[in-house]
């Protein structure tokens, strides 16, 4: 496999970690919209994730760091993400221990197999977690503008009822991720348990 770092789809996940910080800065930051501008710069970033892997195909640059590359710069803005809700009280610490520990396992089988030439069977449900996380982000955003914004004044309380206090929407939902991200990564070791075992029998 290449090893080429300058490449349009490398671009793309370089992009995805440097919206990071910038995410985080108006998410935290009190300003005009800065809310709205959070939620959008989330979105571009993820966006990012469906065009790296095109041009990589597109163009015939499928490289060894882009392939470690693409799930990393993944990793750096949900768990951003993730762990900034904590912090703002919105999700509890233990499930996002638990999706972080999942990525940390299967990035570093990722790439101690790529040390070995071998790849992981990667399954559709790897890429419906993503969308779930992405998804799960972007409605606990949506719930943080109506808070914040002097507009919703009249219903915010009713609203963070409803997300939080009496019906608990939004742990219902990071739950669901949770269990739903923990399980891709156990499906990850069933499917590859036969390459796994060859490629570390090896050692």
């Amino acid at each position: 496999m290449k090893t080429n770092i300058f490449t349009v789809a490398n671009f793309f996940s370089f992009l995805r970690i440097i919206l990071t910080p910038l995410f985080l800065y108006f998410l935290f930051e009190k300003g005009p919209y800065y809310e709205l501008l959070a939620l959008f710069i989330f979105v571009a970033a993820s966006v990012t994730d469906a065009y790296d892997g095109y041009f990589a195909r597109k163009y015939k640059t499928v490289s060894s760091f882009g392939v470690f590359l693409d799930p990393l710069a993944d990793k750096v803005l949900m768990s951003a993400a993730f762990i900034s809700f904590v912090v703002l009280g919105l999700i509890p610490l233990w499930m996002v221990i638990l999706v972080l520990l999942r990525d940390l396992l299967i990035t570093i089988l990722r790439l101690s197999m790529q040390a070995k030439e071998s790849t992981m069977t990667t399954r559709i449900s790897a890429k419906i977690k993503t969308g779930s996380q992405i998804g799960v982000v972007c409605f606990i955003l949506t719930y943080l503008i109506t808070q914040r914004w002097n507009v919703f004044y009249n219903i915010k309380d009713i609203i963070k009822n409803y997300m939080v206090d009496q019906y608990h929407i939004i742990y219902i939902l990071m739950l669901l991720v949770t269990i739903f991200t923990v399980w891709t990564g156990i499906e990850y070791l069933i499917v590859n348990k036969k390459v796994i075992k060859e490629v570390f029998s090896k050692s």
